[in-house]
C-alpha cells in the first residue's frame, strides 16, 4: 500500500498534537434535559466537552447524546475518552457542531441516534455532512487531525445502494443492524478499542441485535464464490456467528464505504497512523538537516527508525524509501549532466526535498477456503 508525497509543513504542524491517540471518539447529538432540576453544568450547544465517565455523560447530556457516549464506553475494549458536542434538538446545526470539532484531537466521529435514511443521505442531510466533514478535515485540515466517520443504516435495512456518491468514502464506516440501540456509537467504541492495523472483522460489539438471514447478508454484502475474496458493497453488518461459543454480536466485516478504494477500515487507519508517525518524526529535521549527502542520509535514517518499528510489530511487511535528489548527490560530481546539476541547485535554493515512501501492508485473513478429500 503506497504512501507517497507526505508533505511536512512546519506552519501547519505547529498545531498538530504531539501524541496521536487513535481511539479518541467524538459524538454529536441532541440533549433532552429534564423539565425539573436540569443539571447546572448541562452541555451548551456547539461546545465540545471531553468525558471519561459514562455516568457523567448521561448526567450532563441526558438523551441521545448521553446514551451514545455511554454506549461508546460500554465496548470492550473501548475508548478512554469521548468528546460530546450538543446540537439543538429542534433544529440541529450539524455544520456548526462538526466545525467545532475540526481542531479537536479525535479520530472517530459519529452522530447520536441518527440512521442513514434518504433525508440523512441528501446533500443537506446529517450523515452526508458527517462524510463531508471527515473527508475535508482529513485532506485539508491540520496534520494529525485525520479521522473516520461511523454511521448506521435504518434498523432492518439491507440495501447498500444508499451508500453512493459522496457517502461512498473510505473514511466512512456503515453498519446494517436489527437493533433498537445506537449501533453507530457502539461500533465507533469498538473501533476505538483496537490499534489501527487490527481488522474489524469479527470484533465484538456490545449491543443487542436480531440476526440477519443468509439472504439478507448476501443482499448487504453481495455474492461470493468459494475461491473469491470478500465481495462487499460498502456496508458492514452485525452477526452472531454460530461457530463462536455462547452468544454475542460481532461485526460481520470491516469494510469502509468505498469498496473501490481503501476497502477495509484498518487500511485507512494504518495509513493515517504511518503518515502521522513519519510527519511527527520529520518535523524535527526541518531547519536542522542540510540538503547534502550526510543530511539526507540522516533524514532517511529517521524514517527507517519509524518504519523498522512497524515491521517488528508486524504492522507492515516491509518498505522502500526513495529520495531522488540523494541519488544525484551520490553520483560523482563530474558525471552529473546539466539537467541533474540544475535539479540539485533547485532543491538547495528552494530548500524543498521530495521523499517517496512505499510500504507493504499485509491485511488479516478474511476468508478461509477449505477443501476436504476423503479417500
Amino acid at each position: 500500500m503506497p504512501v507517497r508525497y507526505i508533505r511536512v509543513n512546519p506552519v501547519a504542524d505547529l498545531f498538530a498534537p504531539a501524541v496521536r491517540a487513535f481511539g479518541n471518539i467524538a459524538v454529536v447529538g441532541a440533549v433532552t434535559p429534564p423539565a425539573a432540576n436540569p443539571p447546572a453544568d448541562l452541555l451548551t450547544v456547539g461546545t465540545p466537552v471531553v468525558f471519561t465517565n459514562p455516568s457523567e455523560a448521561r448526567r450532563r447530556a441526558p438523551g441521545d447524546l448521553g446514551r451514545a457516549i455511554a454506549l461508546c464506553f460500554a465496548q470492550s475494549p473501548g475508548p478512554t475518552v469521548v468528546t460530546g458536542v450538543r446540537v439543538d434538538s429542534a433544529t440541529p446545526n450539524w455544520d456548526a457542531a462538526l466545525t467545532a470539532l475540526e481542531t479537536a484531537d479525535v479520530q472517530i466521529v459519529c452522530l447520536a441516534n441518527t440512521p442513514l435514511n434518504a433525508a440523512a443521505a441528501a446533500a443537506t442531510g446529517a450523515i452526508r455532512k458527517l462524510a463531508d466533514h471527515v473527508v475535508s478535515v482529513s485532506t485539508t485540515g491540520t496534520d494529525g487531525a485525520e479521522r473516520i466517520g461511523v454511521a448506521m443504516l435504518v434498523a432492518g435495512a439491507t440495501d447498500p445502494t444508499i451508500v453512493s456518491g459522496a457517502l461512498a468514502s473510505d473514511r466512512m464506516v456503515y453498519v446494517a443492524h436489527k437493533s433498537t440501540e445506537d449501533v453507530a456509537a457502539a461500533v465507533a467504541g469498538t473501533i476505538a478499542g483496537y490499534e489501527p492495523h487490527i481488522s474489524m472483522l469479527l470484533k465484538q460489539v456490545n449491543v443487542s441485535s436480531a440476526p440477519f438471514t443468509p439472504a439478507e447478508i448476501q443482499a448487504i454484502n453481495g455474492s461470493e464464490t468459494f475461491s473469491s475474496g470478500p465481495a462487499g458493497a460498502g456496508v458492514n453488518w452485525l452477526v452472531d456467528p454460530p461457530l463462536f461459543p455462547g452468544q454475542g454480536i460481532y461485526l460481520g466485516e470491516g469494510y469502509t464505504g468505498n469498496p473501490g478504494g481503501k476497502k477495509y477500515v484498518d487500511i485507512t487507519r494504518t495509513v493515517d497512523n504511518l503518515s502521522f508517525l513519519l510527519k511527527a518524526t520529520l518535523i524535527r529535521s526541518i531547519g536542522n538537516l542540510r540538503i547534502s549527502r550526510s543530511g539526507l542520509r540522516a533524514l532517511v535514517a529517521q524514517m527507517e527508525a519509524v518504519l523498522d518499528s512497524q515491521v517488528r510489530q508486524e504492522v507492515i511487511e516491509g518498505y522502500d524509501i526513495t529520495v531522488p535528489i540523494l541519488a544525484l548527490l551520490d553520483k560523482p560530481p563530474a558525471s552529473l549532466t546539466p539537467s541533474e546539476l540544475g535539479q540539485i541547485n533547485d532543491a538547495q535554493n528552494q530548500r524543498v526535498v521530495e521523499v517517496l515512501a512505499a510500504v507493504d501492508y499485509a491485511g488479516a485473513v478474511h476468508r478461509i477456503a477449505i477443501t476436504l478429500k476423503f479417500e
